[in-house]
């Protein structure tokens, strides 16, 4: 039991210790060059490896779709946390802007999720004053119940996805996408749809109680406000949360310079401990960068284990009469197991059934071998 005391009190000693609650930024720093460099050197190893075993040499066009793939392979931010973050799945992400985009390529091909009509949100697009950049980006506009008719097979969820780089849906309806886009969107993928708010909040309050069950009723906001929600949400990392002491969250590109990548890590832990941690820093644990196929580079961990010392056991004289009592309770339990063990059970139930004890068994035993022996002398004295 000396063990016990002693684990427990380095606990506590551990957990006096004052904690930094914030990032250092020369770790961070060095952590980012670190993953970039490994990440880099990782890939033209890998590019050198098969350009040896291939036979055929690559054409141009395939070479360079290889390099752009490369250079917008995402990197992770992985925090975890001491206590669970949520209890149950959040099927409305949140945003976190940073000041770096991921989001970057003139080419971003944008599929708009709406509610019904969708033709109204169409016309705010087609508006002259609509920005353009935006406008040529986007290359889908469907409906809720157009989407929910067109696709239904595993296929045709899966086009639909590849089709696409960013998927954006109203924040009225985007909680019920997961029951028509499936573990293909909400499985192994960071294309799930972003929450933007696409309707006037003002008739939007006016229009309540005409709202039908696919979130409609209400007109769309401005072309200008519906471009200024877009532009947030390109500039932005979504954060979904799921049940557990994990969160993951996109904090850049393989192409992104060492100091680009820090002060996007920056921000985002500051908003997401913020924003989303229970206890804030005290139940954080740790925090790590890592690519899509490297190993995970630390930048933050905490010295403790527990958030708070109630959360501690001390080994006490109670404690220590508990735990005699719970071994004891074991030799016990181990002591019925064995080649005896169910004729001990089979006699336990038959002294339930019968209502008796052994004591009491014996005893009427006794009593008939008496009774006999005496039925037996009588039958001696006749004849």
């Amino acid at each position: 039991m000396a063990a016990v005391a002693k684990v427990t009190t380095t606990a506590i000693s551990k957990q006096s210790q004052p904690t930094p609650y914030q990032l250092d930024p020369d770790q961070t720093l060095k952590a980012s060059r670190a993953l970039l460099q490994h990440i880099q050197a990782e890939t033209k190893r890998l590019q050198q490896a098969s350009s040896k075993k291939s036979l055929l040499a690559a054409s141009d066009s395939d070479s360079e779709d290889d390099a752009a793939a490369d250079a917008t392979a995402p990197i992770w931010l992985t925090l975890t946390t001491k206590q669970h973050i949520v209890d149950k799945n959040r099927l409305k992400p949140s945003k976190i802007a940073v000041p770096h985009p991921l989001n970057t390529s003139p080419d971003l091909r944008i599929c708009l999720i709406t509610t019904d009509p969708q033709r109204a949100v169409k016309n705010v697009v087609a508006d002259a004053s609509f920005p353009q950049h935006l406008k040529s980006r986007i290359s889908r506009i469907i409906g809720y119940t157009k989407l929910k008719a067109r696709y239904k097979t595993f296929e045709q969820l899966r086009e639909l996805l590849s089709e696409h780089d960013l998927f954006l849906a109203d924040d009225r309806i985007v909680t019920r996408l997961p029951a028509i886009l499936g573990k293909v969107f909400y499985k192994g993928t960071s294309k799930r749809p972003i929450p933007i708010m696409i309707a006037d909040p003002r008739r939007d309050k006016m229009n309540k109680p005409q709202t039908s069950k696919e979130g409609g009723g209400a007109a769309p906001t401005s072309p200008a406000a519906l471009a200024k929600e877009i532009e947030k949400a390109i500039n932005a990392v979504p954060v979904s949360l799921r049940p557990g002491t994990l969160v993951a969250v996109r904090v850049g590109l393989s192409s992104f310079k060492p100091e680009q990548l820090s002060e996007n890590i920056s921000t985002i832990v500051s908003r997401l401990i913020e924003k989303h941690v229970v206890k804030g820093w005290r139940n954080v644990r740790g925090i790590h960068i890592k690519g899509q196929s490297s190993f995970a580079v630390p930048i933050w961990l905490a010295d403790d284990l527990w958030t708070e010392h109630d959360d501690i056991i001390t080994a006490t004289n109670d404690n220590e009469e508990d735990i005699q009592q719970g071994q004891k309770r074991k030799r016990h339990a181990a002591s019925t197991i064995g080649p005896q063990a169910g004729s001990r059970k089979r006699l336990k139930e038959d002294e339930r059934k019968n209502g008796k004890s052994v004591a009491d068994q014996e005893a009427a035993r006794a009593r008939k071998s008496k009774l006999a022996a005496q039925k037996a002398k009588v039958f001696e004295e006749q004849v």
